[in-house]
């Protein structure tokens, strides 16, 4: 695997698990076993998890007296919507040419119809 910010973030957010996971913490902090109880897989399983996303620097944890509450970090997704908002750049003016020529393609069908009634 690479070593590249990104490409460990993306890994890390290719789970589906590591994806819900995010989800929660996006509405607060939440232990271990918070996060575990929606899942049908074992608390070790749900620790692995959270090791993959504190590697990809997606999650933080806190320490608060003996539980360590899990917390959402944005900053790495906030690389991944810079990277793909290169691409949806891209793409909105791939869209708005094809726009452009479909209405191009309506007006001239329009006025071969005007000819043709004369």
């Amino acid at each position: 695997m690479s070593n590249d910010p990104l490409s460990i973030t993306l890994s890390a957010l290719a789970d589906p698990t590591r994806r819900a996971i995010l989800a929660r913490l996006s509405k607060g902090e939440a232990t271990v076993n918070e996060l575990a109880a929606p899942f049908d897989i074992s608390l070790p399983a749900v620790s692995k998890h959270l090791k993959v996303l504190e590697r990809a620097r997606l999650i933080s944890r806190g320490r608060s007296a003996q539980w360590r509450p899990c917390r959402i970090e944005p900053e790495p997704l906030k690389t991944v919507d810079g990277w793909l908002g290169d691409y949806r750049t891209l793409w909105e003016h791939r869209l708005n040419r094809l726009e452009d020529y479909i209405a191009t393609l309506e007006t001239e069908a329009k006025n071969t119809e005007d000819t043709n009634d004369r």
